[in-house]
């Protein structure tokens, strides 16, 4: 699915802003490392972007920092929508990524043997 210019521009300035356990968990994602899979980073779909995205897999990574306590009902549209076309999500909380990226990167191996 296509985004609209407005988000396709609005992923482009997230990938200069990335937050701290964004570019953390980036350093595992990126180059294949990860299963030999593709990942790329702040991905426009639809009306949203995506922290992370494997195309192949469709599989979208979040990464939840403390903004999102307070959103719940956005994300679980954003998650309803994403599912709709069929892309799962895997939410990891941005301190789980900060205490230990691999341990980030371990949820994401666990949704990659469920979907794969």
């Amino acid at each position: 699915m296509d985004a609209p210019r407005p988000t396709k521009d609005f992923a482009r300035t997230l990938r200069r802003r990335m937050s701290l356990p964004e570019v953390l968990l980036w350093r595992t994602l990126k180059g294949r490392q990860l299963h030999g899979l593709h990942f790329r980073r702040q991905h426009p779909i639809g009306p949203y972007v995506l922290d992370f995205y494997c195309d192949q897999l469709q599989l979208a990574v979040e990464i939840d920092g403390d903004t999102h306590l307070a959103r719940t009902d956005a994300d679980a549209a954003r998650d309803a929508w994403l599912t709709a076309q069929g892309i799962q999500t895997v939410r990891i909380s941005a301190r789980d990524v900060l205490d230990s990226h691999d341990a980030g990167a371990s949820l994401i191996e666990n949704a990659i043997q469920l979907r794969g």
